[in-house]
């Protein structure tokens, strides 16, 4: 997908040369990329102490009968 984008040139330069890129389209894709995994753990980190746990439950015994 063709997208036309205005991009801090400066800074994309200097992005793609600490990661190693080869390209200006490599390098904005793997950002994307980063900023995606790194939101989506912070959504996990968001659910600490959300979740109720049973505390009769006993994992240990629930692996012995598999």
């Amino acid at each position: 997908m063709a997208t036309n984008l205005q991009i801090d040139e400066v800074l994309l330069d200097e992005a793609k040369r600490l990661g190693g890129f080869r390209t200006k389209r490599e390098t904005v894709n793997r950002a994307l990329e980063d900023f995606v995994g790194r939101s989506k753990r912070r959504r996990i980190w968001d659910l600490q102490g959300t979740i109720d746990y049973a505390p009769e439950y006993n994992y240990k015994e629930a692996r012995r009968k598999r």
